[in-house]
């Protein structure tokens, strides 16, 4: 019997090598595995983890994940109820919980990220489109919105600054897209988990229209402030000329009050003084006749008294030469 050369020595070696590669897998605790021959799968799938064995060079592994996944939509505009476009941000949480349906199905991760898109951008059109702006801003419908308190009741009633009574909100919005969802991705092995909005924008095209808004309400407030601010200056007006008439009234009724109450006692004081001293009272009378000359007296004037008159006993006696040398003409009337 011939010896086996080395050479075929080391390549039976080395072909059993390969077959026994070939012929042994793993399978890590994060991951599930299903056999394939010729493309078509045999067998259950595995989803227990450890040191495998295949049929080698015709079976093949495919490692399907075993993990929670992560689904991370992309934004998109879509119109909600009150024609709004919004631009909404969307993410998921999903697992792979039949790999065979998923493998016949899809693949592989990235066939199924691509149907996620397409099921869930869907879902989520829809459901923007059947619900106002603020349902799906807002968390729930229990949540009372802050109210402005400077509104007066017949703003409020014009529903000035208000928000639409909310009748859902946002997470019975996100169960709706979850629900729907959720039947149809069932059928590609998968189990979809939860789903929320990340962020949600108004799109550009209709922000200046949401702001111009905003702006109107806020002036309408501002020009309420500003009318209500002159009546009230209006009325302070009012007041102070009210008052300022009756300021001024009162003090002339204490002077005049004042001025009677000196007269009086003036006519006490000079029927006092008469009965007293009668030539005290004749030098006043006198002294107070000569300021009523001052007083009436001036250039050019021309007077005409009666003989008797009071006014006229002291200029009687008075000579051109000893009186005033101003034209003054003094016309005696002899009295009837």
């Amino acid at each position: 019997m011939k010896p086996i050369p080395k050479i075929a020595l080391v390549a039976v070696v080395a072909l059993a090598g390969i077959t026994a590669a070939s012929s042994i897998y793993t399978v890590s605790e994060v991951q599930q595995a299903i056999i394939t021959q010729f493309g078509k799968p045999i067998g259950k799938p595995i989803t227990t983890a450890g040191l495998k064995f295949k049929t080698p060079f015709i079976q093949k592994v495919n490692l399907i994940d075993r993990r929670i996944l992560e689904w991370d939509g992309n934004p998109s505009d879509m119109p909600t109820k009150d024609k709004l476009y919004i631009s909404v941000d969307l993410f998921a949480r999903w697992r792979i919980v039949n790999p065979l349906q998923y493998f016949l199905r899809l693949q592989d991760e990235r066939s199924a990220q691509s149907r996620l898109d397409d099921i869930l951008g869907s879902e989520t059109r829809n459901a923007v489109a059947k619900h106002e702006l603020i349902e799906i801003i807002r968390t729930t419908k229990d949540r009372v919105p802050l109210r402005d308190t400077l509104l007066t009741q017949a703003e409020r009633e014009q529903d000035i600054g208000s928000l639409v009574p909310i009748q859902k909100g946002r997470k019975l919005v996100e169960q709706e897209i979850f629900s729907a969802a959720a039947q149809k991705v069932r059928v590609f092995g998968i189990d979809l988990l939860d789903i929320r909005f990340k962020r949600i924008n108004y799109n550009e095209s209709v922000r200046p229209k949401i702001y111009d808004r905003m702006i109107s309400e806020r002036r309408q407030i501002a020009e309420r402030f500003l009318s209500e601010g002159h009546g009230e200056a209006a009325r302070i007006r009012g007041n102070r000329v009210r008052d300022l008439n009756k300021i001024q009234s009162e003090a002339y009724r204490q002077v005049e009050e004042i001025r009677g109450l000196a007269d009086a006692k003036a006519t006490e004081i000079y029927s006092s003084a008469y009965n007293q001293n009668p030539e005290a009272v004749e030098f006043y009378e006198f002294t107070r006749t000569m300021q009523s000359y001052k007083t009436i007296l001036g250039t050019g004037t021309t007077m005409v008294l009666s003989t008797d008159s009071d006014l006229f006993k002291f200029l009687k006696g008075m000579s051109p030469q000893s009186g005033n040398r101003a034209a003054t003409d003094v016309t005696p009337m002899e009295s009837q």
